[in-house]
């Protein structure tokens, strides 16, 4: 038991795990040709949930042991610069479309979680956190620290927002018969951050570019309009 305990505090066994649980779940999610039900994030989630569950493992020696993997998110993220480059004369004669759809975009991100958060009868405190639901994880978290929400909730409701955004974009978008992958690109970033955007390069790097973009400056947007509304 004491070799068994030690393994489970080893920081590569829980990326290996990470990995292979993943790349198994996508496995699963490119044999059904990225059938919506079968995203690698929804398969993963349970999955790992399960094994530190019968393993008895903390959350907290998981995050730690797969805290590289939470360090590249950065690079990740940073690395959408590049397709962003190469098709940035496509965005600059985009521009005013796309300053529209993000304000039209963030408002109504903002203004429908919080409407149906109220109808339910939701505290002060759960309505701020789900207004920030469709912002990137760590932007989401700390906007809902200041204006007064609950940090760890906010974590759950972008994860679910983003999941259940890639999940649906595709289907819905067709059924509404929108194909300029621009604005399906742009879509699926403001709505489900970084997810989505995963998702919409699955798609085409054009849809890809503008998802990144979206969930860039959607997450700015959030913050400031956020914060003005926290001021009054």
């Amino acid at each position: 038991m004491t070799a068994l305990a030690s393994l489970l505090h080893t920081p590569l066994l829980w990326v290996a795990v990470t990995l292979l649980v993943f790349e198994g779940a996508d496995t699963i999610s490119r044999r059904s040709n990225r059938h919506p039900l079968a995203h690698p994030v929804l398969m993963s989630v349970p999955v790992l949930a399960a094994i530190l569950f019968a393993t008895g493992t903390p959350y907290r020696t998981y995050a730690q042991g797969t805290a590289t993997l939470t360090f590249l998110l950065g690079p990740a993220t940073v690395a959408l610069a590049v397709p962003l480059w190469r098709n940035w004369p496509l965005v600059r004669r985009s521009g005013k479309a796309v300053l529209a759809a993000l304000l039209a975009g963030s408002l109504t991100a903002i203004l429908s979680a919080v409407a149906i958060g109220w109808a339910l009868g939701a505290s002060p405190e759960v309505l701020a956190t789900l207004a920030t639901h469709s912002a990137t994880t760590p932007v989401g978290m700390a906007i809902a620290e200041s204006i007064g929400g609950i940090a760890a909730l906010a974590a759950v409701t972008i994860l679910t927002t983003g999941i259940l955004g890639a999940m649906v974009a595709t289907p819905l978008l067709n059924r509404l018969g929108i194909t300029d992958p621009r604005a399906r690109g742009f879509a699926i970033g403001v709505t489900a951050h970084g997810l989505g955007t995963a998702r919409a390069f699955q798609v085409s790097e054009t849809a890809g570019t503008f998802a990144g973009m979206a969930m860039a400056l959607n997450a700015a947007m959030t913050a400031l309009l956020l914060s003005v509304v926290a001021l009054l």
